[in-house]
């Protein structure tokens, strides 16, 4: 296009305009337009071109205004060197105070950009040439002095994101979040269009309506972002589920936006009202508050208005194939797809009252997906009851149908969804169109997935259906309810998703270390990354125990109990002992500890022959007792009929007079007797889906012991208080929580169980209190480097 106006050549300047049009243009119907001002030298510069560019974004519709054009992107302006001279000299003549006690340390950037600012048009090369000939005529050359490096000011201390507190708008309401959420946004989120540009997001579809719909909403939500969570309620939410809260209620957050939860219930025959209260509950857990809950089947009379409107306009037919002959790639066109409008008008009518069964009829839309789908159902015949609307309705309207329209309806930004409903984003532009309706944005992202897990709702049903599990809340599962109930902090989770998607965008394998770059932390918990992440449980328990060993306080339990026995306890009665509650920081508080003659400690701390590195109890290898102040050494040992040791004789001895341990062990002293639940993965193989690997089927590959059960541990009164979901450190065994079964005194049936009874221990119902208080360990202290 260019060579037919100037010829085979082209100069260098010209040709870099050329191409950066053609790479920098993304609706190429103005290529042409563009192609003529830069081959007339009309556009001359990058800064017109780009200008250029930028109006073309903004002005979708045809015919293009030339003169305005022309005036946005300077064209016929001509900056003279007195104008640079003149714009130069008053910039430097404000900065004269300055330049003359800096001198050549001063920032020469800042004239070069106000005086760019006062000629907007003019050449950069030729405003630095003068504004470098005006400094040198007032300053005169360099000397030593000018050229010696300008000492750095000491750097700042990073504080990590999640201290530093601002007040932003969190869905209508001043609250405190991280800087980051309004600095940091990374990965895809830096493409995403500001509210009422939808227009300039690639393939985005400009009707003759656009621009006033766009005028409608901007008016409706004041410029503001809105985004949706729009969950399924037919099973409980998981961690895939985590990534898509943060990042539709934190995209929002950092924008000073709101976000709705809403509803996707348009298939009734899989829906409860459980799946609806937890789903609340998950986001609410997370820490996000809906501006609005909504339902789709808010908007079922609506929706219904419009599929006749769909109708009138020719682009929707009822249809009569069966779901078989539709389904899969390729399937033959429908037969009804030309039936006349009045019909289907009557047809559609039948549906609704009735007439037709299930799978008899269905109403189609006429457009071709990018999967190849041609006319996705928008309508289906369902004889089952909704739980809002009970009987009013036997057609319900799929997802390709309602997801958009409920998005138009509540002015929606940001349609944000996984990767795999990019197939369905045709569909999305073109129902709101068709329909001359506004028409919102879909973004897409990549799932996130877990090894050594299912997550699919007909699977986790079958583990509940078998018994592997016993409901969708088995700490064993990745639904967030189950994460809750072994413990995991919110937090975490939200943790996790942020630093998935930074380790994804870094291009490579490692982890990032949690203080590493703080651009981790708050808006990153969005994670926005096109590609489907899979990760390795044991990231997520890294990011449990970097939370927990903030929040959970350290209290002392023994899980496979030994009886110990001073023989020259100090005192005639308990002695009371002060534990901190984070030992690294003691201005958290104490609880208090009895101690007497008899206590309990571990039985892996004991062995009757010390082998070499072993540090713990043995007879002559004394060991401290953490907190009490005392060092123990054993004196006598005492064995049942097997050889079994079952208590030990020791004597005690001040910790500041007797000679200092090799170890400090934990104990307990009138101790409660609790159950506790200790996990394990529930698959033995990374992919338990995947039939390469677990040829059976995931059924196949339960791990046989993913769960044991400590029926007899004992735990220092301190707890007695706690409830459901309190957190604490077990010292040197891991992090547990509170089970919820704890209220009623449940125990387990016994599956799994080890431990000693509480004969063998020396106790009894009449002495201790029955295990009444269940506990689930939610990570080990450590990582097992077996499992990483």
């Amino acid at each position: 296009q260019a060579r037919s106006a100037l010829g085979p050549t082209l100069d260098k300047a010209t040709g870099t305009l050329l191409y950066n049009a053609a790479a920098r243009l993304r609706d190429p119907k103005h290529l042409s337009f563009l192609v003529g001002y830069i081959a007339r030298r009309e556009i001359l510069t990058d800064l017109q071109l780009s200008a250029a560019l930028e109006y073309v974004r903004n002005h979708p519709l045809e015919p293009l205004d030339t003169a305005d054009f022309e005036q946005a992107c300077g064209v016929g302006v001509h900056v003279t060197p007195e104008q640079i001279e003149e714009a130069v000299e008053a910039v430097i003549s404000k900065h004269r105070a300055e330049l003359l006690s800096e001198r050549y340390h001063f920032n020469m950037g800042l004239l070069m950009g106000e005086a760019r600012r006062r000629l907007q048009w003019a050449d950069g090369k030729t405003i630095k040439n003068e504004v470098d000939l005006q400094v040198l005529h007032l300053l005169g050359p360099k000397t030593e002095a000018d050229l010696e490096k300008k000492p750095k000011a000491a750097k700042a201390r990073v504080i990590p994101a999640e201290k530093q507190k601002v007040a932003v708008m969190e869905n209508g309401e001043v609250g405190t979040e991280t800087r980051s959420l309004l600095e940091q946004l990374r990965g895809e989120a830096l493409k995403f269009h500001k509210p009422g540009e939808n227009y300039k997001t690639e393939g985005y579809v400009v009707t003759p309506n656009t621009m006033a719909l766009l005028k409608q909403h901007l008016a409706i939500t004041g410029g503001q972002v809105r985004t949706r969570f729009p969950p399924e309620p037919n099973g409980i939410l998981h961690i895939g589920h985590a990534k898509a809260i943060n990042f539709n209620f934190g995209y929002a957050k950092a924008n000073g936006g709101v976000c709705f939860l809403r509803y996707d219930d348009t298939n009734p025959e899989k829906e409860e009202e459980k799946y609806f209260t937890a789903i609340r509950e998950m986001v609410e857990w997370l820490g996000y508050q809906p501006y609005a809950v909504t339902h789709a089947s808010d908007y079922f009379d609506q929706l219904y208005t419009w599929a006749l409107e769909l109708i009138r306009r020719g682009q929707a037919y009822v249809c009569h194939q069966k779901v078989e002959e539709i389904k899969g790639h390729n399937p033959p066109p429908s037969p009804w797809r030309d039936r006349p409008v009045e019909e289907s008008l009557l047809l559609f009518e039948d549906m609704r009252k009735g007439k037709f069964g299930e799978g008899e009829a269905t109403l189609r839309m006429k457009l071709m997906m990018e999967d190849g789908k041609m006319d996705p159902v928008a309508y289906r015949v369902k004889f089952t009851p909704h739980h809002r609307t009970g009987d009013k309705w036997c057609i319900y309207p799929t997802y390709d149908y309602t997801h958009c329209l409920c998005d138009s309806i509540e002015h929606i930004t940001h349609s944000l969804c996984t990767k795999e409903f990019q197939a369905r984003r045709s569909s999305y532009f073109w129902l709101c169109n068709a329909l001359d309706v506004y028409c919102p944005v879909q973004w897409e992202y990549g799932r996130l997935n877990l090894l050594y897990t299912v997550v699919s709702k007909r699977k986790i049903i079958r583990l509940v259906e078998t018994g592997a599990v016993r409901d969708w809340d088995d700490p064993r599962l990745f639904t967030l309810t189950a994460l809750r109930r072994r413990g995991f902090p919110p937090e975490a989770v939200n943790n996790f998703c942020a630093r998935v998607g930074a380790r994804d965008r870094m291009g490579c394998g490692r982890w990032m270390h949690p203080l590493a770059d703080v651009v981790t932390q708050a808006v990153l918990q969005v994670g926005v990354t096109v590609a489907q992440v899979t990760m390795e449980p044991h990231l997520l328990e890294a990011c449990a125990r970097e939370v927990l060993n903030e929040q959970a306080p350290r209290t002392m339990a023994v899980l496979e109990p030994l009886k110990v026995t001073i023989t020259n306890f100090p005192a005639p009665k308990a002695l009371e002992v002060l534990v901190p509650n984070f030992p690294a920081d003691e201005s958290r508080g104490f609880h208090k500890v009895p101690f007497q003659s008899t206590v309990y400690i571990e039985e892996t701390d004991f062995r009757e022959e010390a082998d070499k590195g072993y540090k713990r109890l043995a007879p002559g290898q004394p060991v401290g007792l953490r907190h009490a102040g005392y060092v123990i050494t054993v004196q006598n040992i005492i064995k049942d009929a097997t050889g079994h040791v079952i208590e030990l004789e020791v004597t005690c001895t001040k910790s500041d007079v007797a000679e200092k341990p090799k170890a400090f062990i934990h104990w307990v002293s009138e101790p409660l007797v609790c159950e506790v639940r200790l996990y394990e993965r529930l698959f033995l193989h990374k992919n338990p889906e995947d039939p390469s690997e677990v040829p059976g089927g995931f059924l196949s590959d339960l791990n046989p012991d993913s769960l044991h059960v400590v029926r007899n541990a004992l735990v220092d009164r301190s707890v007695l208080s706690a409830q459901p979901f309190d957190k604490f450190q077990f010292e040197r065994l891991g992090y547990f929580s509170v089970d919820p079964d704890s209220k009623e005194g449940k125990v387990s049936s016994g599956e799994g169980v080890v431990g000693l009874s509480l004969l063998a221990l020396g106790l009894s119902a009449d002495t201790l209190p029955l295990p009444q208080m269940v506990f689930n360990r939610t990570v080990t202290l450590k990582e097992d480097p077996g499992k990483a």
